[in-house]
């Protein structure tokens, strides 16, 4: 039923992240199946405009700010991180250290309040209980580095989605290159992946957007790699 309306009238979706690697391809994905996109930056003006898309300055950390953004949404994407400044494991932090989960505890009520139907989040292969599927060296960085400090709040921000009455999914990628091609997904619920496969930033944003018209994926945590 809800796919149905979608196809019918173009669904409307906040994203937070729109001006990170991955967030840029949702966005641009997503006008061109013809989305109306709400985006929420602390920097405008790396987002350009376009048909289909209305730029909201803000910090997405502010309740003010994703009302304001929020408003008339039937979705929301996020594929906000803890930014460090540089892809260096041990540079130093753009974001505080709670960032994704103080954001999530001020959405989660104000999406029930607007009714939001649909809400997903782009987490990561190895946080919360799939830690233990990981490669021992990348635990290692994690528990050793700065990378770990975005993996602990992952995992907070899980929490507090999950255990809302929101229609959530939580897509978990495991490594990311940045190919061009979309890929075929592997979906994986319950068994771990092959530590060796990577996925394409380009295939996660596609599936960002379809799992919010996937109802199978409701209340669901899925780690996805290439097929």
């Amino acid at each position: 039923m809800f796919l149905a309306l979608c196809l019918l009238f173009k669904m409307k979706i906040l994203l937070l992240g729109a001006t990170g690697r991955t967030g840029k391809l949702v966005l641009t994905i997503a006008l061109e199946k013809g989305y109306q996109v709400h985006c929420l930056a602390r920097k405008s003006e790396r987002i350009a405009q376009k048909d289909g898309l209305t730029i909201f300055e803000g910090d997405p950390n502010n309740k003010e700010d994703l009302y304001r953004a929020m408003a008339g949404c039937d979705g929301v994407i996020s594929v906000l991180n803890i930014s460090r400044k540089s892809d260096f494991p041990w540079s130093s932090l753009r974001t505080p250290k709670t960032y994704l989960s103080e954001v999530m505890a001020k959405l989660v009520p104000i999406a029930k309040e607007y009714n939001i139907k649909r809400i997903s989040i782009c987490s990561a292969w190895g946080v919360a209980e799939t830690k233990k599927d990981i490669p021992k060296w990348f635990k290692w960085f994690i528990d050793n580095s700065n990378i770990g400090i975005a993996y602990k709040d992952h995992e907070k921000q899980e929490k507090i989605i999950s255990n809302s009455n929101a229609n959530w999914t939580i897509v978990r990628p495991v490594g990311l290159t940045n190919s061009k091609r979309i890929e075929q997904v592997k979906e994986t619920f319950d068994n771990k992946p092959k530590p060796s496969i990577l996925i394409s930033r380009k295939s996660v944003a596609t599936y960002l957007l379809e799992s919010l018209e996937n109802d199978s994926l409701i209340k669901r945590k899925v780690v996805i790699s290439k097929e």
